[in-house]
């Protein structure tokens, strides 16, 4: 398997299309972030509790 990197404008309508029919095809995959993969948790329901950090006062 080879890895691919493309540079394009998102707010280029065409080459979009374009990287979203080659990945529909199943010809290509998108390796995506850890945020994406996070809120893709979130979307789908697989994350229920957010855990936020309490900030230590340093004296």
């Amino acid at each position: 398997m080879a890895t691919i990197t493309l540079q394009y404008d998102v707010r280029n309508k065409q080459a979009k299309q374009m990287i979203e029919l080659i990945q529909s095809l199943g010809l290509a995959t998108r390796k995506t972030t850890g945020l994406e993969e996070a809120l893709e948790d979130v979307e789908n329901g697989r994350l229920t509790t957010v855990h936020v950090p309490k900030i230590r006062k340093t004296e």
